[in-house]
C-alpha cells in the first residue's frame, strides 16, 4: 500500500477490526476476536487480518507461536487520510461543506469550549492564508 493514499474502502468487520488494532496499540488474533461483538471464528479473524495485512492496513512480528499486529499508519495519518478522501467524496474537496455538513448533524452539541477552539483554529487557518 501506498501510505499516503491508503486503501480507504473496508467492510464493517474490517472497520471493526482495525479500531480495535489502534485502541490496543497491537493485538494478536486471540485478543482481537475477545473484542468483536458475535465475533467469527479464529481461523476468521486471522484471515481478515491477513487481508488487512496485505492491504497494507497492518503489519505483523512474531511473538513465540503468536502474530502480534500492529498499524501500518499512525491514526492521525489514517484519519487525516479518510478526511481527505471523504470531503473530496461527498463535498467536492469543500472544506467549507464539509464542515457545515458536520456541525448540522443533530447530535453536534457544541461546548462553549468547543466554540472556543473552533474559532481558534478558523483564526490560525485564516493567518495562514488557507
Amino acid at each position: 500500500m501506498n501510505n499516503s493514499q491508503p486503501h480507504l474502502e473496508l467492510g464493517s468487520r474490517e472497520r471493526q477490526i482495525m479500531d480495535i488494532v489502534y485502541r490496543l496499540g497491537e493485538a494478536s488474533v486471540a485478543e482481537v476476536r475477545a473484542e468483536l461483538p458475535e465475533p467469527p471464528t479464529y481461523s476468521a479473524v486471522r484471515g481478515m487480518m491477513r487481508l488487512l495485512e496485505e492491504k497494507g492496513y497492518l503489519e505483523h512480528v512474531q511473538d513465540g507461536l503468536r502474530y502480534v499486529y500492529k498499524p501500518t499508519l499512525a491514526r492521525q495519518q489514517a484519519r487525516v487520510a479518510a478526511l481527505k478522501h471523504m470531503v473530496r467524496t461527498f463535498f467536492s474537496g469543500s472544506t467549507t461543506e464539509a464542515v457545515a455538513g458536520l456541525l448540522e448533524l443533530p447530535d453536534a452539541d457544541l461546548s462553549a469550549q468547543d466554540l472556543a477552539r473552533l474559532k481558534k483554529l478558523v483564526a490560525s487557518a485564516k493567518a495562514e492564508g488557507r
